[in-house]
């Protein structure tokens, strides 16, 4: 079959990358969608048992680092559009390791941008590199409280008068962070010096089904439901934009159809809250659709030793977007956590095989060793 556009979407087994490639293979069968993923601790093939057979998807086991290899996916497809999700994005992990991190999100972003500079060959026509990273690269802004506010309310406000905009000078603070600032200078440096069609888009924290139980909503959601401490860093003051991550998803598809090239996009949720609250509402939720009583499960709550350079508060200005493109989140956060919690207690198997490692066990036996 002649396909419309023949798009590699890199990092596709993992959290964001599921949800963007059944997005993309659901909504546009004229497209090959292939997903490369290396399928480290983080991929997960299970993300997308519901798509896995449609006949304009391919999956395919690579590094982004393997040059080689990822040049041979582009010729064999014809590749002519790349959004590129393929990253470490752990900060705690990145702090303990971040050679892997330097490795993975700089060089293996920059072997994307080589690759497809290579097969590309200066023909830019109808091509498009889209980068997606993190408004952790801004660095942090300042903790304060609007004039007015009572100080016993802190669910959904806006705790300062600063934004990241897309003009935010960077100020990374984490290696994690570092990483995928390094990363966005090289993208737009070969949109600079080639003129490779690029965009890059930095985003906050994104929630919802099928995200790796490392990070807090799902680490919390089964601590809760099987009486596990949730440990929480400092006292929980650090302040977090949420995103539901379908909402990400149609803000990459929306972009990457009608983005203008060599353009930076925040992609924000219009959402703070401190973590500590953002907890209460985990717990509150868990608690009340496992039928237990209210305040069941507050004393799992464990402050622990503060996060090295933990930020102290991220906010993304997503007006452009909206002006632009006309994106904005379509849920509530109360609706998307109250989804998200239900996904998940509806989905043991999915968080029993990945926290038992099954999952592991599966894919080495399927691809080799990951």
């Amino acid at each position: 079959m002649n396909y419309k556009r023949n798009i590699l979407i890199t990092g596709g087994a993992g959290f964001i990358g599921s949800h963007v490639v059944r997005l993309f293979v659901s909504k546009y069968p004229e497209y090959r969608i292939v997903n490369l993923d290396k399928l480290t601790y983080a991929g997960n093939l299970a993300n997308l048992k519901d798509i896995e057979n449609a006949p304009n998807y391919e999956f395919v086991k690579a590094d982004i680092c393997d040059f080689e290899t990822v040049c041979g996916i582009f010729q064999k497809y014809g590749i002519d559009g790349v959004i590129h999700l393929a990253a470490e994005s752990h900060v705690d992990r990145s702090i303990k390791d971040p050679f892997t991190f330097a490795r993975t999100n700089v060089l293996g972003t920059l072997s994307m941008l080589q690759a497809a500079k290579h097969c590309w060959n200066g023909d830019w026509d109808g091509k498009l590199f889209y980068h997606i990273s993190t408004d952790e690269v801004y660095g942090a802004l300042e903790l304060t409280r609007p004039e007015g506010v009572p100080s016993d309310i802190s669910a959904h406000m806006v705790y300062g008068d600063e934004f990241f905009r897309e003009t935010t000078r960077y100020s990374p603070h984490s290696p994690y962070s570092a990483s995928k600032a390094s990363s966005d200078h090289f993208v737009r440096a070969f949109h600079d010096t080639y003129g490779m069609p690029v965009i890059v888009t930095n985003c906050s924290n994104n929630y919802g089904p099928y995200q790796f139980p490392e990070k807090l909503i799902p680490l919390f959601i089964n601590n809760i439901r099987h009486r596990k401490p949730l440990p929480v860093y400092g006292r929980g003051e650090n302040v977090r934009d949420w995103l539901y991550v379908e909402d990400h998803a149609r803000a990459i598809d929306l972009i990457f159809h009608e983005g203008k090239v060599a353009d930076t996009y925040n992609i924000g949720g219009f959402n703070e809250w401190k973590n500590i609250d953002l907890i209460k509402v985990i717990i509150k939720t868990t608690d009340r659709i496992l039928g237990n009583p209210e305040g069941y499960s507050d004393g799992l709550i464990t402050f622990v030793t503060d996060r090295a350079g933990h930020d102290l508060r991220y906010a993304i200005d997503a007006t452009k977007l909206h002006r632009e493109l006309g994106w904005s989140p379509s849920l509530q956060f109360e609706e998307g956590i109250d989804k998200t919690v239900r996904w998940y207690l509806d989905n043991q198997e999915w968080m029993d095989n990945i926290t038992s490692g099954a999952y592991e066990k599966y894919y080495e036996d399927m691809y080799g060793n990951r």
